[in-house]
């Protein structure tokens, strides 16, 4: 099949002509090899799915599954995540040397019923909630390894960005509870959640201090945008969630009012001058549903031509209607969904966050993980934060504690894995060893000089992120 992807350097070509490591394995679109399908979750409800072998010198079973989740709610895994930020192919059908297929498998999931591919027969089959969402996964996960089988050995690692971590949660726990029902075979080890949308109204009280101490606004903008604030909060305590999201809309609008358009995913990227206040008002940033504008619009170019016809799918690849119906849903907290992990199951759970993200910025992030009520939390206010560093430069923040791990990331937006050129290896085997993250006198010395991302090993001990630079 002719992608119309042109890879000239030698070196590229050797790694992408690799043998394949299953018999059912396609050749899709772009150079990896693949599987992809649609699941029957329930009545004319059907989710997407594509699978990136991994192109790692092992075969596939003896590297772990990992599963991305967008953010939104609406945000294509298929589409943003993968050509957006971490799949072997940009927008521009480059060849990404930072995608993540280059260590594990990967599997973009269309999330939830509704987003990019993934369809329904009628409205009404939408999810209103969490909870739905979190079933409708499992559902798809027994498809996925009836189409699969192979994968049901293959331990499996749950990474998301922004409101799929508040997905991820709670499907994290059903996925958990049904396999200690022995409904389904699988090896569930750890979550990474990224920049995510756990306790959203920490993050939206945390919006003007933090753009009042980087100086984004003054104290006039501090306090009209503190007075939405609390009124978001107000109507969250009172239960009232759907004036709550309209609440919020209104204190992104005021934030763009008084910093002439921050970028709510990145603080420090530039803003047009031609910016008026009233155009933000049909451009809401919903958590993690978009990149950029240009990537955007040429993401869906390629989806809704050139990959829908060499995947041969008939459905177009378009989100309209998801956020509008959890709309209720959106501002609803799952920390308790959070606290539960911790205490009733044994899945280890990383919690990343970049320094530059407004919309899930890093102290309403900390306000939630700070307190959570669980087992360890005794410990985890004792442990001490220790810096890791890559070739002699300083990189972020780790702090962990049993099985929860958090990571301040330094120079880093919302969209970490494509916006920062760094990226996250989460995979789960056991405990992070003190050797694996650098403290502030040392270098990070699982890092060899000269290392690029496509052939750093992964190791039995390695637990929660490599943080990789790039020229």
């Amino acid at each position: 099949m002719d992608t119309g992807i042109v890879i000239s350097d030698p070196k590229e070509k050797q790694y992408f002509n690799k043998e394949l490591c299953f018999s059912q394995s396609r050749e899709g679109f772009g150079p990896t090899d693949q599987e992809w399908g649609f699941v029957t979750v329930r009545e004319n409800a059907h989710i997407f799915w594509w699978l990136h072998y991994t192109t790692a010198d092992a075969p596939a079973v003896e590297r772990p599954l990992v599963i991305w989740l967008q953010g939104g709610p609406g945000g294509s895994s298929t589409g943003f995540g993968n050509f957006g930020e971490l799949g072997p192919l940009d927008e521009n059908l480059n060849v990404r040397n930072t995608s993540w297929d280059r260590d594990v498998n990967v599997l973009f999931v269309d999330n939830p019923v509704g987003t990019g591919y993934s369809y329904v027969d009628i409205r009404d089959a939408l999810t209103t909630t969490n909870r739905q969402i979190a079933e409708d996964f499992v559902e798809f996960l027994k498809g996925f390894y009836q189409a699969v089988p192979s994968f049901k050995e293959v331990p499996v690692y749950i990474f998301c960005e922004s409101y799929g971590g508040k997905m991820t949660a709670e499907i994290a726990l059903v996925l958990y509870q049904e396999i200690q029902k022995g409904n389904i075979e699988s090896k569930l080890k750890g979550i990474g959640l990224g920049d995510s949308w756990i306790s959203p109204v920490d993050s939206v009280l945390t919006w003007a201090p933090y753009l009042l101490n980087i100086g984004a606004v003054d104290q006039n903008g501090f306090e009209a945008i503190s007075q939405l604030a609390q009124q978001t909060k107000a109507a969250v305590d009172e239960g009232n969630f759907l004036a709550a999201t309209d609440l919020w809309g209104q204190t992104e609008m005021s934030v763009y009012q008084y910093t002439y358009g921050v970028d709510f995913y990145n603080i420090l990227r530039k803003i047009s001058s031609s910016y008026k206040a009233h155009d933000s008002r049909s451009r809401l940033q919903k958590p993690g549903l978009e990149v950029r504008d240009s990537t955007d619009d040429k993401i869906n170019v390629l989806m809704n031509g050139r990959v829908k016809k060499a995947l041969n799918i008939s459905q177009t690849w378009d989100s309209s209607f998801v956020f509008e119906y959890l709309e209720e849903d959106f501002m609803k907290p799952v920390t308790d969904i959070v606290e539960e992990l911790l205490n009733t199951t044994d899945i280890k759970i990383a919690i990343y966050n970049g320094q530059l993200d407004l919309i899930v910025d890093t102290p309403g992030t900390m306000k939630w993980v700070n307190n959570l009520r669980w087992e360890g939390k005794d410990e985890w206010d004792a442990t001490i934060r220790n810096g890791f560093s890559v070739d002699y430069y300083f990189e972020g923040n780790v702090k962990k504690s049993g099985n929860l791990a958090v990571y301040w990331v330094d120079r880093s937006g919302h969209m970490f894995p494509e916006v920062t050129r760094r990226r996250v290896r989460c995979l789960d085997q056991g405990n992070l060893s003190q050797e694996s993250v650098s403290d502030h006198s040392r270098e990070d010395p699982t890092i060899n000089k000269g290392d690029t991302v496509a052939n750093i090993a992964i190791s039995k001990n390695f637990r929660i992120l490599r943080v990789e630079r790039y020229p």
